[in-house]
């Protein structure tokens, strides 16, 4: 079976140290859309007055919405992950823009299949104060591409 050819994105193939990031500013909308497909109805979420008695203080973004954002990146190499770790560092709020950021920090080919092999992305997501609230350890393959 032949692998399909991407256009060219970013980057050409897996190369470590490449980097890749996007900034997007979380709304109410994002987050309702996500809990109606998800139905992660937690209080935490979906409550302001049990949140106020939170130490939030306030309604938090769902955890999973912050790391869908590294999707993005993903989407862009063409990248189809199979193991995902996530470390929650701080809450994210409605209204939070967040800069999700990708690095290939190790690629390596298989016996198996020496054109495709398998990418490790380190990545995180900052919020606008410069704060870290996720890290993350991404493994999966990587897209081919047109030269």
């Amino acid at each position: 079976m032949n692998t399909p050819k991407f256009p060219q994105r970013i980057p050409k193939a897996p190369t470590i140290g490449e980097k890749a990031s996007f900034s997007r500013t979380l709304t109410e909308g994002d987050v309702s859309l996500f809990i109606g497909a998800t139905w992660d109805v937690n209080p935490y979420h979906t409550d302001e007055v049990f949140a106020q008695q939170t130490p939030f203080k306030k309604r938090i973004v769902p955890g999973l919405l912050t790391a869908s954002l590294l999707t993005h990146l993903g989407g862009l190499w063409a990248f189809l992950a199979n193991e995902m770790k996530f470390e929650f560092l701080a809450p994210v709020y409605v209204g939070d823009t967040i800069t999700a950021e990708a690095e290939v920090v190790e690629a390596e080919a298989t016996e198996a299949d020496e054109e495709r092999g398998w990418v490790r992305l380190g990545c995180c997501c900052i919020n606008q104060t410069g704060e870290e609230v996720l890290r993350a350890d991404v493994t999966g393959f990587p897209g081919q591409f047109e030269e």
